[in-house]
């Protein structure tokens, strides 16, 4: 064995920490490229947010206009490289020629975006009205504390009953044990249950239960109709899932009307008591993209303004702090600063034509879907429109992640365009699974008067179509569209019949 200095020549991709944040961006929601933005900003001395009627030079300067890109008027998306999965030479540095390709900033898809906060209301103990509350603009834990607040509890059971209320979750249930609250607290197990019954008389009726079964029993008892029936019924959930009446009737020791009245008893209980409170967690989604019709029977793909924020960077103020002498490291932070701040502004550009280009070539490839319904949907992988547009696959996955389109025909996310194939008997073109999914679900949905269909049955109807699929494939798309299998859903007519 010897030491020796031996020289190779290779070659390698080095994922810089530019590249690194471009495709952090290619994939980030609208509402995470927010926040990501406004920390950049907090961060950077020399990044500004583009406000209309702004005082600036830069700003003064910005065009106002807002650039509108469809499938008729792609010229703007030629100059752009997009690839952001490509090695060393597409990544941008401040004074390189591929600032041609950047846009004045202000302009081209990253328009000005606007955010705004919603605000709640505030109650008053004293003059506590349980109906001028109930909106959808409380949430469920503030109406249970208003409640709380005049039950007439000693202080330590106000506490016990102020955590069993936090311990509640947005359907109504109490999710922890009662030995951990009251190990928490110091209390007496025996006190938080009778705190807790109290509770469970709070509205909506059927609150702060710990089950399914509690709740409904909860909501029996307001009514004055849990007997010992209801109470074998409630015990028997699964027989009331699968639609047995026999075994249920046994169980219940009733005869067959009344278990259908029963039934109908039970249907008419909510299984979550807090569904009709608003949420504090929930945040409403901004589509990415906006498709139209055009009089021609064209589809133009537009991106949403308001959901690409529009940065610029200080140039008076950089131009102004680097006349002053200053030392080396301070030196080093402006030009680190002005660095980040011209890679951030491209880097928002590139994500928002890397988007519309994603989301032009969909809307091509689904044009039938868009023009004739889901039954046209065409099936779709992440390579054929990464083939056509000059991309790889992984950056196609990561624009389609958290982006949603708005179109003449709903909401969707943009994954949802994707579907594998099923292919056609003969050899002809191959169907989308979604396509097929949707197929099955409408066979099933005109069964009351062709009769209940086998998922066999169901496998020939669709060959007839020319679709070539498996029993156990039917069987499959049928579980996830959470429809019974066929002998539950004769089960199902039998009991409305």
């Amino acid at each position: 064995m010897k030491q020796s200095l031996d020289m190779r020549q290779g070659q390698s991709l080095v994922m810089t920490p530019q590249l690194q944040q471009a495709i952090k961006l290619l994939q980030l929601s609208n509402q995470e490229l927010a926040e990501f933005v406004e920390a950049e900003i907090e961060r950077n001395p020399l990044l500004n947010k583009a406000e209309e009627n702004a005082e600036s030079a830069d700003q003064a300067e910005a065009p106002t206009r807002r650039e509108q890109l469809s499938l008729d008027d792609t010229s703007g998306l030629g100059t752009a490289r997009d690839q952001l999965d490509a090695p060393g030479e597409d990544v941008f540095e401040p004074g390189t020629g591929s600032d041609a390709a950047m846009p004045a900033e202000g302009s081209g898809p990253s328009a000005t975006t606007d955010w705004s906060n919603a605000t709640g209301g505030s109650f008053s103990g004293d003059d506590y009205d349980v109906t001028a509350n109930m909106s959808t603009d409380i949430s469920l834990q503030e109406h249970l504390h208003n409640q709380l607040n005049i039950a007439g509890f000693s202080a330590a059971d106000r506490l016990i009953g102020a955590r069993l209320i936090d311990e509640t979750d947005e359907a109504g249930y109490l999710r922890a044990s009662l030995a951990d609250i009251a190990e928490a607290l110091g209390a007496d197990e025996a006190n938080v249950e009778a705190v807790l019954a109290v509770c469970q008389g709070f509205e909506p009726t059927g609150v702060m239960a710990r089950s399914i079964p509690e709740c409904l029993t909860l909501q029996l008892k307001d009514r004055g109709r849990f007997d010992p029936a209801m109470e074998a019924m409630l015990a028997n959930l699964d027989l009331v899932a699968k639609h047995d009446l026999k075994a249920l009737a046994d169980v219940c020791g009733v005869d067959k009307a009344d278990l259908l009245d029963m039934l109908a008893e039970l249907r008419q209980l909510s299984p979550k008591p807090g569904g009709g409170f608003s949420s504090d967690t929930s945040v409403a989604v901004a589509p990415d993209v906006f498709v139209r019709e055009l009089p021609n029977g064209m589809f133009a793909v537009e991106l949403n303004a308001e959901t690409l924020p529009r940065v610029l960077m200080d140039k008076a103020y950089y131009a102004e702090v680097t006349a002053i002498p200053m030392r080396d490291q301070e030196k080093e932070f402006i030009s680190e600063c002005a660095a980040n701040a011209t890679w951030l502004i491209k880097s928002l550009d590139q994500r928002a034509r890397t988007i519309l280009k994603v989301a032009s070539e969909i809307v091509r490839q689904q044009d039938a879907f868009f023009a004739h319904g889901v039954a046209h949907l065409r099936p779709l992988n992440l390579k054929q429109v990464a083939d056509v547009i000059e991309m790889h696959e992984s950056t196609v996955s990561r624009v389609t992640s958290n982006k949603y389109m708005a179109t003449p025909r709903g909401f969707f996310e943009l994954k949802y365009f994707f579907s594998a194939s099923i292919p056609a008997t003969g050899g002809g073109e191959a169907h989308s699974a979604e396509a097929v999914r949707h197929r099955i679900k409408m066979l099933i949905d005109g069964e009351q008067e062709d009769g209940v269909l086998s998922d066999d049955q169901i496998v020939e109807i669709l060959t007839s179509y020319g679709i070539d699929i498996a029993r156990r494939t039917v069987a499959k798309y049928r579980e996830s569209l959470n429809i019974p299998s066929s002998v539950q859903r004769r089960r199902i007519n039998r009991a409305s019949a």
